[in-house]
């Protein structure tokens, strides 16, 4: 996705708390318990099922690729509220889905590798293989568009073969790393293989810029020279390196890969926030269809990053995110906006599930301090 705008340029909150913790100094917060974020959780879910349509598996209001994601903010919920109130819907949509898109499959690879990820979600709280198993024939469909020929490596971001890109290719290293870790033998050793190809050539691209930034994508018009074309740095951009990384350093034991994950975190919570440590997309307050998803996704492979490296600056950041959808853009009948420092403008499935990510990982990170 390729948008202009202006970077956000300020300290984050989160730093702030990761200093006072540092010097061993006490940080007053008024952020609410985990019993408290799981019960705004569950009002925001209810309220994110009144989208969901049953005929066709997918929620009204939002696109394709962002019904993947809403799946997935269903899943971390059944997850971290212990339930499975929702596995009917898994399977409803699992079914009435691919009337739309047989096997999840599209002209697009991002697209692919978002139902990739929500049936590994999905998989991981039913242990139904038939997701596992879904997941990895997304995979295959998406190794089709690995080619060297063009900047020496990567996948497509669709298969028209015009761009490559972020998204597509920490996409394609994510799912790589999940798998990895939920396959046996051989077949780890294969998708721990492509998790390493991936990431060898993505950390070399260029596209992770001076700043420990991930910038949209690269310019292609010298296919064996190309660069990183200076695009908007996303936050879901610096989001799903953070969770593909700490899955791959699950698999391969390879702590270096914390620390790469860590220096875009760090710059991330830094940059891409206003004076309070609220996160900004750029596109702000108008974000058309894709952009209101991406915040979320930012915040819950943040999440994974902090179940490997519990630093308290990540939960302080969540939390200070989390109470400012709460209390600053939630409108009636616990709808969430696109702007998470308010105020209340209108919201969607993707503005709401984007939000609601963010809550649950509040939830799921006090609960761990």
């Amino acid at each position: 996705m390729k948008r202009g705008g202006k970077r956000l340029l300020v300290l984050t909150a989160a730093v702030v708390y990761s200093y006072a913790i540092a010097f061993g100094q006490s940080v007053p917060s008024e952020s609410a318990n985990s019993s408290q974020y799981l019960q705004h959780a569950t009002r925001g879910v209810e309220t994110l099922q009144g989208w969901y349509e049953k005929g066709t598996g997918l929620y009204k209001t939002t696109g394709w690729w962002n019904s993947a994601n809403a799946i997935t903010v269903l899943a971390d919920y059944s997850k971290a509220a212990n339930t499975q109130e929702y596995v009917s819907t898994f399977a409803n949509t699992f079914t009435e889905a691919q009337k739309t898109n047989a096997g999840f499959l599209n002209r697009y690879y991002d697209d692919e590798g978002w139902w990739a990820l929500a049936w590994i979600d999905v998989y991981d709280l039913t242990g139904d293989a038939r997701y596992l198993q879904m997941a990895q024939s997304i995979f295959g469909d998406m190794a089709g568009g690995w080619d060297t020929a063009t900047c020496g490596g990567g996948i497509w971001w669709s298969k028209d073969k015009t761009y490559k890109n972020a998204i597509a290719n920490e996409l394609f290293l994510s799912v790589a790393a999940h798998l990895a870790n939920r396959v046996a033998n051989r077949q780890a050793a294969l998708y721990g293989d492509w998790s390493r190809r991936e990431w060898e050539w993505f950390s070399a691209s260029g596209m992770i810029n001076a700043q420990h930034l991930i910038n949209d994508g690269l310019n292609s018009s010298t296919p064996t020279a190309c660069k990183n074309n200076d695009q908007t740095t996303w936050s879901y951009n610096q989001g799903v390196i953070l969770g593909a990384l700490a899955e791959f350093s699950r698999f391969s034991a390879d702590r270096t890969l914390i620390s790469g994950a860590r220096a875009i975190a760090t710059s991330a919570t830094t940059h891409l926030v206003d004076a309070k440590g609220i996160l900004h997309d750029p596109c702000e307050p108008k974000c058309g269809a894709d952009g209101p998803q991406f915040k979320g996704i930012f915040v819950r492979n943040l999440m994974q990053l902090y179940e490997l490296n519990p630093d308290p600056a990540y939960r302080s950041f969540v939390e200070i995110n989390a109470d400012s959808i709460w209390n600053a853009t939630r409108g009636a009948d616990y709808k969430f906006g696109l702007v998470w420092s308010g105020p209340f403008n209108q919201a969607d499935a993707a503005t709401h599930s984007s939000a609601l990510e963010a809550i649950i990982a509040a939830a799921v990170m006090r609960h761990d301090r």
